[in-house]
């Protein structure tokens, strides 16, 4: 086995300024240094190998570190390796740690590495990303989440105390970008091993990141503090961080009037133009790696049914959706792939190409050739998670689809939390749904649609398997788009799940808050990437 050393990844491993906030010259900063982050809803959970939402993970992220993690402007870099190797023919990778330590002194090792990627691939733990191993063909992983091979078969190992080794079954040209999400993150083998469960606890929370757990209070707050035992901890300036929770949107941009609150997670829609005019240094709009859905669960009559899944699609205005009812530079979304993809644009549908109008007959006949009418009308739930915006796009969409369709629709709201357990169970007909990508490669949300993928909608395709399968085995991302973009097609064709408009982040920053990255299309921003300002 050929190993070549990726130069690259070597020579930013080694500049600290990667991982350290950027406090340009002249500027004075305030002498005490403390964040406070808005977050939608309560965070289900800490762990990372059960972390399934953007919240958690944003969290997460300041607790822990992964092997690879993201600079500012959303490059991919080293974390908690130092550098890396690839093998000549890309199914071996070599990761160098560094002289890290756990937050309670211990050394991170190779073995809390491999210990983590068993863990999550083990059916008995139930991680939510236990497919995401699976797709990025390590070795064995789809195997074990399927009870088929032991837990020791997998394509992890360590070399020695600071060396791991990663086989994958084939090619995967993105593979260390896919080591950005928190899913594999490495944990503490020695405090999960002790605590079980409960190892996510302040008072037992053993981690990695740049800050520490101190203070967990359901449904109200989360309250983080400065990791000394973090590998850089003296490039980092916020020395407290703390996230508030809230499912009522109106009373968390309250909090930010108030100063409660210097980043929000979101802000009334009907809002924006008056933020805008009035607090224009604070509203920041950004391009982000966002597809808004309405999933199928197409195991469920009738909507194993491709034509009453393409009517209910097309009879929907997305360009009412985008300028009128949201109004904050979204874009109307065919297909699954958002624009702000590296390497990606998407092909020409027909059905996108179609009118407006155009879209409404043919969802008629549709509707009509499965056997709906006046007389027989279609009926079903639509769910979507606590939130005002979600109600408020769930009453138009209903709305568009009576006014051109002969259908009864009930809608449902959950808790975030009673929200995720309907989706995973699959016990819902229409449910409210949103992909964020998890690194910025097209792969990302396409195989989240794929027979393997965590898709929620029990849709599966081979030939759609097989297009995303080939693109595995082009190295250079300009050619594999081609692959992509057939991929696109077939889900035009199917429509497993209505893709509804591709977001942009829009957040309220207070202006004493330096650092943050506007150019980045990634969500997640690292709290030791920041600072805070004199007044």
């Amino acid at each position: 086995m050929k190993l070549k050393l990726l130069a690259g990844s070597l020579a930013l491993a080694l500049c600290s300024s990667a991982f350290a906030a950027h406090v340009p010259e002249g500027v004075e900063l305030a002498e005490q240094q403390t964040l406070i982050w808005g977050v939608s809803g309560e965070v289900p959970t800490l762990d990372p190998t059960k972390s399934s939402d953007t919240a958690s993970n944003k969290i997460i992220s300041d607790l822990f570190e992964g092997l690879m993690v993201r600079e500012p402007d959303g490059n991919v870099i080293p974390g908690l390796a130092k550098a890396w190797d690839m093998s000549e023919d890309g199914l071996t990778y070599i990761f160098h740690l560094r002289d890290a330590k756990w937050s309670d002194g211990t050394p991170i090792t190779a073995d809390d590495v491999v210990f983590t990627f068993q863990r999550v691939v083990k059916p008995v733990t139930g991680a939510p990303y236990a497919w995401y191993l699976g797709t990025a063909n390590i070795k064995n992983a789809k195997a074990i989440t399927d009870g088929k091979e032991t837990v020791d078969k997998l394509g992890v190992k360590a070399i020695d105390t600071h060396t791991v080794e990663f086989t994958l079954e084939r090619r995967t040209p993105y593979f260390p970008n896919m080591l950005t999400h928190s899913s594999t993150y490495p944990v503490p083998k020695h405090a999960v091993e002790k605590y079980g469960d409960n190892w996510t606890r302040p008072e037992n929370m053993v981690n990695s990141g740049a800050y520490n757990l101190t203070n967990w209070v359901i449904n109200e707050r989360i309250d983080l503090e400065r990791n000394p035992m973090y590998w850089n901890d003296k490039e980092t300036v916020i020395n407290k961080t703390s996230y508030v929770a809230s499912n009522n949107i109106n009373a968390e941009y309250n909090r930010y009037r108030t100063g409660e609150i210097d980043i929000t997670s979101s802000f009334p829609l009907e809002a924006y133009d008056q933020i805008k005019k009035e607090r224009p240094d604070e509203l920041l709009t950004m391009p982000s790696l966002g597809t808004y859905y309405y999933l199928f669960n197409t195991q469920k009559a009738p909507f194993n049914d491709v034509r009453v899944r393409k009517a209910l699609s097309y009879a929907i205005d997305r360009n009412v959706i985008t300028n009128i009812i949201l109004g904050q530079g979204q874009v109307p979304a065919y297909s699954v792939t958002p624009p702000a993809i590296n390497h990606f644009e998407p092909p020409k549908l027909a059905w996108a190409e179609m009118t407006q109008e155009e879209r409404y007959q043919k969802a008629k006949a549709l509707l009509a050739e499965a056997g709906y009418s006046k007389d027989n009308p279609l009926e079903f739930e639509l769910v979507y998670n606590t939130m005002q915006s979600h109600k408020k796009l769930a009453l138009a969409v209903t709305s568009m689809w009576k006014r051109h369709l002969p259908v009864k629709v009930n809608l449902a709201n959950q808790e975030w939390k009673t929200f995720l357990q309907k989706l995973l169970q699959k016990d819902f007909d229409v449910a409210r749904y949103a992909w964020v990508g998890d690194y910025n490669e097209a792969s990302t949300f396409l195989s989240y649609f794929s027979s393997d993928g965590m898709n929620e909608t029990s849709w599966g395709n081979s030939q759609y398997d097989e297009v995303l399968d080939k693109a595995l085995s082009i190295v250079d991302p300009e050619k594999r788009k081609t692959y992509y973009q057939e991929a696109e097609r077939i889900f035009a064709k199917e429509m497993p799940a209505i893709p509804l408009y591709f977001y942009t982040r829009s957040v309220i920053k207070s202006p004493k808050v330096g650092g943050y990255n506007t150019e980045n299309p990634n969500d997640l921003r690292y709290t030791r990437n920041l600072y805070i300002t004199k007044n």
